[in-house]
């Protein structure tokens, strides 16, 4: 079968780092660490695991990170290579082992791909599994599985960009009908948004920031009203399209993210300004909560800057190296400074969900008003294409880019 894989190679990898960012070609160039291949499709691990025919699959940030090795090492020894790209999946079930249950061939379905210890068959589950924080899973190089944070970096699953995937039967959702593939493909992220805005413990939030116009930041503003915030909401957004979607989810103010964005900000919200000798200014006030959906240095340095004392600031984006971060803020300010990685168990109007369950509500509800998230559609042939796409969206007036593999033998799509 057709695959996009990525082959560890340290020179390569090296290449990217260093040269990439002034030959943006290399990313998709035959020096990179990204192929297009023929390989097999994936093998049921054990009888409780079905095989999914993959329809759509997304581009994520952390996808793109690894590509263009501006990703932090972190995670290098909770993969295992050659992997099969792709976490954010929507595909019909080809294949069942004899031990799933409640779920048929032909079934659409979207994949968890957090690989924790039900996944990996291990019992009893480590204390994070024990605890329902799947995502922090202590087995994540153990079980019937290779090493794998998540389907997509694990080369026994495979992943999205590839006819075939295999997931265990505790990683599916079935879609309803009247959610269509474009907007299921965006579960995953979605869950992710609304994950870190439910980690939030400020309930009664006067001002939030939202850093980042991108996928993970547009749904975070659309989480945030979904979940019944009515506060306003600023958000930094660089491109037009971006500006107007998040108008449209529900934000009250764009800040263009330049040189000048905290005089913007400081407009905004009545916060003043201070020039110390060395560094970015100082502000005294702010706003109650600010995600940051970048994860950038200069994005949590002002997500620190940009919030009032005793409040929050709640870091979503996927970090690559940050450097030249002052964290006095934290100190000073007393800031509640939290991670929010994946989903899990949500305590959402005083009952738990598991935060997919949330979202596939949520999108039945408003999956209209999210829809024009996804636009740009690639076949995996033309993968290099569709990752310039993703890594030009200012160019591109993109968001979400997605491989469809809704195609026949000749690479046309069907509708």
């Amino acid at each position: 079968m057709e695959a996009i894989q990525y082959h560890k190679s340290i020179p390569h990898y090296l290449a990217m780092r260093y040269l990439g960012k002034r030959w943006r070609g290399l990313y998709t160039s035959p020096f990179s660490c990204l192929h297009l291949v023929d390989i097999p499709e994936p093998e049921l691990p054990t009888q409780e695991w079905v095989k999914v025919k993959t329809r759509l699959s997304g581009i994520c940030g952390s996808d793109l990170a690894t590509i263009t090795a501006k990703g932090s090492p972190y995670f290098s020894p909770f993969t295992s290579t050659p992997f099969v790209l792709g976490h954010e999946i929507v595909g019909e079930i080809a294949e069942i082992g004899d031990a799933v249950e409640g779920f048929s061939i032909g079934a659409r379905v979207v994949i968890e791909p957090v690989l924790s210890c039900p996944v990996r068959g291990i019992s009893p589950p480590c204390y994070q599994c024990q605890n329902l924080h799947f995502a922090n899973c202590e087995n994540i190089t153990k079980g019937d599985i290779s090493e794998g944070v998540q389907t997509g970096y694990c080369r026994d699953t495979g992943g999205g960009w590839s006819r075939y995937v295999v997931a265990h039967q505790s990683q599916l959702h079935l879609v309803p009908d009247d959610i269509s593939d474009e907007i299921a493909v965006l579960l995953e992220p979605f869950a992710c948004a609304i994950h870190g805005v439910l980690k939030s413990a400020y309930t009664t939030a006067d001002n939030i920031c939202v850093i980042g116009g991108g996928t993970i930041g547009l749904l975070t503003v659309a989480a945030l009203r979904v979940l019944g915030y009515q506060n306003r909401i600023l958000i930094f957004a660089k491109y037009p399209h971006q500006q107007q979607l998040a108008l449209d989810l529900g934000a009250n103010e764009i800040i263009l993210p330049n040189s000048s964005r905290y005089t913007a900000f400081c407009e905004l919200t009545g916060s003043e300004s201070y020039q110390p000798e060395l560094g970015q200014q100082v502000l005294i006030g702010g706003v109650d909560i600010t995600f940051d959906c970048i994860g950038s240095s200069v994005t949590i340095d002002d997500a620190l800057r940009f919030t009032h004392a005793n409040g929050e600031v709640i870091l979503l984006g996927m970090p690559g190296i940050p450097k030249n971060i002052d964290w006095v803020s934290v100190w000073y300010k007393q800031l509640k400074v939290t991670g929010a990685y994946t989903y899990g168990i949500e305590t959402h109007n005083g009952e738990q969900h598991h935060t997919f369950a949330l979202g596939m509500a949520f999108l039945q509800e408003m999956g209209s008003q999210l829809r024009p998230l996804v636009i740009r559609r690639f076949p995996l042939r033309d993968y290099r294409r569709a990752i310039q796409t993703a890594l030009n969206t200012g160019k591109t007036a993109t968001v979400k880019t997605v491989f469809d593999l809704r195609t026949d033998s000749a690479g046309y799509l069907i509708d």
